[in-house]
């Protein structure tokens, strides 16, 4: 009798098991869904019933092509990728009206309720992290940890990071970008050519840019770009201009991992400083690689998120 007993509880704990994990798991492939706004693409890789990770790109603007890297983590568990609203294969949108904080956070939500997401990792990267951080100050449900690489949480500090890092260049190419912030040339070729050179020294370093990367900066929304941080990547003169979230990251509880490459517009110094303000974070940079770790050193960076969401 209590050999039998025995035999059902554990059939019965091994049933709730595989009931809680088939929870987390959502269908390769990809769609659209319905967001405040419109509809947004989305592409799932992987078919584990792990936990996701639900993956934030940057911009604004700019589609979610450019992390595509993330693909290799798709072993461990799905990995979701959706352009938001206005970006790459997403309804597109020309009204400003859309282009707020709020209503991004509101597509996160809504991302998840239709992909069936309730429970993920949340990364996020760039403006990305600025969503991540706003969406778990609303304290949302079944988010396990967050990855924010990149991390754009002062735009105060931003424009001091960059400032600093063209102190690096010729003064020429100085001059150059100070005549176009004053007079705005942001079209003239001298112009083009120092975003290029400071791209490739601290955005996105490894040559040349892959096929992701360059699809992802030449559909970009531009508008939108220009509406939330303004014409010139040196300065932020867009309705993100005064953005600072350091003073909440305290109520952010989950397990926290923060990125930057070692030649990031994010320098390590301010990755240091935003770690310590998290209850429970953790900090690593990325060796040989700019912002975008993920094109500059995709094994390295992978690596690192695994480790991290495999505690």
């Amino acid at each position: 009798m209590l050999k039998s007993l025995r035999w059902v509880l554990l059939c019965c704990a091994a049933m709730a098991l595989l009931l809680s994990a088939s929870a987390f798991a959502v269908e390769p492939g990809e769609g659209y869904v319905d967001v405040p706004g419109g509809q947004v693409w989305y592409r799932v890789v992987g078919s584990s019933a792990a936990t996701p990770l639900l993956v934030l790109h940057g911009g604004p603007g700019i589609p979610s092509d450019y992390l595509f890297s993330l693909s290799d983590l798709a072993g461990d568990r799905p990995v979701v990728f959706y352009d938001q609203l206005g970006c790459g294969r997403s309804t597109q949108t020309s009204d400003p009206a859309l282009w707020t904080v709020d209503r991004f956070v509101a597509e996160i939500d809504a991302v998840r309720e239709q992909l069936g997401l309730n429970e993920v990792h949340l990364y996020g990267h760039s403006w990305g992290t600025v969503l991540a951080v706003e969406y778990m100050l609303t304290q949302p449900a079944g988010v396990k940890s967050l990855v924010l690489c990149g991390p754009a949480l002062s735009f105060e500090n931003w424009e001091r990071d960059v400032d600093s890092l063209l102190r690096t260049f010729p003064d020429s190419l100085r001059s150059v970008i100070m005549t176009t912030e004053r007079d705005g040339s942001y079209q003239s070729s001298a112009f083009q050519q120092a975003v290029m050179d400071f791209y490739h020294s601290y955005l996105a370093r490894s040559q040349p840019w892959s096929a992701d990367l360059r699809h992802a900066v030449e559909t970009r929304n531009l508008p939108m770009s220009v509406h939330m941080l303004g014409p010139s990547p040196f300065s932020v003169t867009g309705t993100l201009k005064n953005y600072d979230c350091t003073s909440q990251l305290s109520q952010i509880t989950v397990p926290t991992l923060l990125l930057a490459g070692d030649h990031d517009e994010v320098l390590p110094s301010t990755l240091v400083a935003y770690n310590k303000l998290f209850p429970r974070s953790e900090a690593a940079i990325v060796g040989r690689s700019g912002h975008l770790p993920t094109h500059d050193q995709p094994d390295k960076h992978n690596r690192i998120v695994r480790r991290f969401l495999k505690k």
